[in-house]
């Protein structure tokens, strides 16, 4: 089958993939430019999965804004080299495209959408990986309807983004003010009173045990202090084998330490206060809640100190905030 350099510019054009590659499947298809088409398309998807276990922390975040509706999207690929490619923005760029046009569910449901080529989300981005050798993935996809929406996009590396719905029109200030907190603060949730009770459960799992630390470390510290031993000599094994080596513990105060620690831990454990350990927990809850929840966040544009909720009241005292995405490809 004579294959002309002609006709693998064509293919080239059509696919963007390497010339020898189009050269391979122009001969595998004998010519059918269709079914070389195909072909390469099907490399890409055996690039994908013999690098299915790659890292993909680079890449593009994207949104788009239709009226109610907005979507946060993001294509995933291994090397800030490939991200910075034409062909790799020209595809983000077309998702972002589907996704708005369509607003699907879900992935599965974008991985399905049509694209302006007339090929799938998927197909285009298997054939993205077979041209450049390298895993490419749809990192993430989420949708967003409410009366009204502002994105953010940050602009140095495009790899973080928000989308943020507000149950009313506000001023575009303060809408940008509150998707850039979004996106840079990380909020878990917008109020107390919607944080994910799995959420609640963990944290307050963690304080707790927490605090049973330090009541414990706090007695054997006294123990060790009282018989005339550094505690920052025998934080560990290691360590107070280390400090006997250098002379700083004798050896008798090895052995007197580690007995310290092994008793005085135990009989603290058995007697802990419990309702002390659990108002503390609460505190640290609290503490974890306005840190971390949108409308108690410390306004990050304020230089009053002043919560996300005060600065959006005092921008319009009807305005909440109802719902909030966000991603980023350096997590």
């Amino acid at each position: 089958m004579n294959i002309t350099a002609a006709d693998v510019m064509k293919l080239r054009k059509m696919t963007s993939a390497g010339m020898m590659d189009c050269k391979k499947a122009l001969m595998e298809a004998e010519g059918d430019f269709n079914k070389a088409v195909e072909i390469i398309r099907e490399k890409g998807k055996m690039v994908a999965a013999k690098r299915a276990d790659r890292e993909t922390s680079e890449g593009k975040v994207l949104l788009r804004i239709d009226g109610q509706k907005g979507i946060l999207v993001s294509l995933g690929c291994e090397t800030d080299f490939v991200s910075a490619t034409p062909d790799f923005q020209a595809l983000a760029e077309g998702i972002a495209d589907a996704a708005i046009a369509t607003v699907p569910a879900d992935v599965e449901g974008l991985m399905a959408a049509t694209m302006a080529d007339g090929h799938t989300v998927e197909s285009n981005i298997s054939a993205q990986t077979g041209k450049t050798g390298e895993k490419h993935v749809l990192a993430y996809y989420a949708t967003v309807e409410a009366p009204f929406i502002y994105g953010y996009i940050h602009k140095i590396n495009n790899k973080l983004g928000a989308l943020v719905g507000f149950n009313k029109e506000v001023p575009e200030s303060i809408a940008k003010g509150i998707a850039m907190q979004v996106a840079s603060m990380n909020p878990v949730c917008i109020a107390a009173s919607d944080c994910p009770q799995a959420v609640l459960d963990e944290e307050k799992s963690v304080a707790i045990q927490k605090t049973k630390d330090e009541q414990i470390q706090k007695a054997v510290e006294a123990a060790l202090k009282k018989a005339g031993i550094n505690p920052a000599h025998v934080v560990s094994e290691d360590h107070i084998e280390s400090n006997t080596a250098k002379g700083w513990l004798t050896p008798e105060q090895a052995d007197q330490a580690r007995e310290i620690i092994k008793t005085v831990a135990a009989e603290k454990a058995a007697n802990l206060n419990e309702a002390m350990i659990e108002n503390i927990a609460k505190g640290r809850v609290q503490k974890f809640l306005k840190e971390n929840t949108l409308e108690e966040q410390e306004y990050q544009l304020s230089d009053s100190k002043e919560t996300v909720k005060a600065a959006l009241a005092a921008a319009d005292k009807d305005a909440k905030v109802i719902v909030m995405k966000r991603f980023t490809l350096a997590d």
